[in-house]
């Protein structure tokens, strides 16, 4: 399994493994082999209109790793310090994001499924939702 590092601390693209024959590919997730957390939920975007807007949060502690399992879309990703971005469309590469990284999701494609598998259940609490509580809480940490 590749890694590959982004400009954001905290964020970076995971090639997993593809089996493929004839019949179609094939890919697959082990716990703490291909991600590194343990699976606690996983939750999938569907039928996403293509001018709609996802994310648009941070988390205090929450991992996740997400997918296009079908069609594409762009992740903006920002630190507190570097901002950049990733468009998903290939099911077999992962984009792990750490906690204390804001994500926003857009340019859904027509038919796209986007799948996350995180290191937590849903806990409100550990959001950060407004940009600039997670700039300060952000740049506290770094000190």
């Amino acid at each position: 399994m590749a890694i590959h590092n982004l400009e954001v601390n905290g964020a970076y693209l995971l090639d997993l493994p593809v089996v493929s024959d004839p019949r179609g590919d094939l890919t697959f997730i082990e716990n703490q082999q291909h991600i590194p957390f343990d699976i606690a939920r996983v939750y999938y975007l569907y039928n996403v209109p293509v001018d709609a807007q996802r994310g648009g949060h941070a988390h205090r502690d929450l991992q996740q790793v997400i997918f296009a399992l079908s069609g594409s879309f762009r992740v903006l990703l920002d630190d507190g310090q570097h901002k950049t971005e990733v468009t998903l469309r290939n099911p077999g590469i992962g984009l792990y994001i750490n906690r204390m990284v804001w994500r926003e999701m857009d340019f859904f494609s027509q038919g796209a499924v986007c799948m996350v598998i995180a290191s937590n259940p849903y806990d409100e609490s550990d959001y950060y939702r407004n940009y600039e509580e997670f700039i300060e809480a952000s740049h506290a940490s770094k000190k």
